[in-house]
């Protein structure tokens, strides 16, 4: 970015991710739309972009006007398959970033089509016991702040995003991680769903598909790519999944209304 380029701030400014854009306008002399956040913040938007910030909701619903934006970075929550498909095809340079509270502002990040982020200068990683990314940042006055990121790391300083370890589902002695799962699924089903494990007696956690919207039927072939133990017990519907400002969904929580 170079004084005078222009960017959009769309995330909420009483969270880090949309303070950062104002950080960015001021120290690096850059001018800066807003907009109020919202789901399809390009809408109407006539104006063309160097760089913006989305989360993955955002740049999904903004896919057909991603050509008035130069440089675009989505964070937030992870970019799944299919979005991450359509963000390729866009001629707008997409990036997907890694971030946690503790280190203010993104750490890592990966070009649109590569399975592994980098890091960034003067951060290292390692993994814990529990196959979690640890992070030490001095710059950020980080040192050895462990996270619940299960990852594979594949070079000193590069790392493929695996799932969450407190989403992990313990299912008959079997580890089952969502994440991987839901990767599977997500070119066979067009609603938003997610997997998540509910108590059970026998299988101490028994793994359930959770879908937006109205039942309908499934064709039992969307479950062909899935491993015998990954293959859902039940199937549940909801209405409206409860979600975040940025779009998440809050998945505890709609496993504890079904609970």
């Amino acid at each position: 970015l170079q004084p005078g380029n222009t960017i959009l701030n769309c995330l909420p400014v009483k969270y880090i991710a949309g303070k950062m854009m104002f950080v960015r306008a001021f120290i690096l002399g850059l001018e800066m739309d807003f907009v109020a956040p919202s789901s399809n913040p390009m809408k109407r938007n006539k104006n063309n972009y160097d760089f913006v910030a989305m989360v993955p909701l955002q740049a999904e619903n903004s896919i057909t006007q991603l050509n008035q934006i130069k440089k675009l970075i989505v964070g937030g929550a992870k970019v799944n398959d299919t979005l991450e498909k359509k963000l390729a095809k866009s001629k707008c340079t997409v990036f997907e970033t890694y971030s946690m509270t503790e280190t203010v502002t993104h750490i890592a990040a990966k070009k649109i089509g590569q399975k592994a982020f980098t890091v960034f200068p003067n951060i290292t990683i390692s993994q814990d016991d529990r196959n979690c990314l640890v992070i030490s940042a001095p710059d950020l006055d980080v040192e050895n702040i462990a996270t619940n990121d299960i990852v594979e790391l594949v070079a000193r300083n590069q790392f493929i995003w695996l799932g969450r370890q407190d989403n992990v589902i313990n299912s008959g002695g079997i580890k089952l991680i969502p994440e991987q799962i839901e990767a599977k699924l997500s070119e066979k089903l067009t609603s938003r769903f997610f997997v998540a494990g509910i108590p059970d007696e026998k299988l101490g956690e028994k793994l359930l598909l959770f879908i937006e919207g109205a039942p309908f039927e499934l064709d039992a072939s969307i479950f062909d790519s899935l491993d015998k133990y990954e293959k859902p017990k039940e199937i549940k519907f909801i209405p409206h999944f409860a979600e975040t400002e940025t779009g998440k969904i809050k998945r505890n929580e709609v496993v504890s209304s079904l609970l």
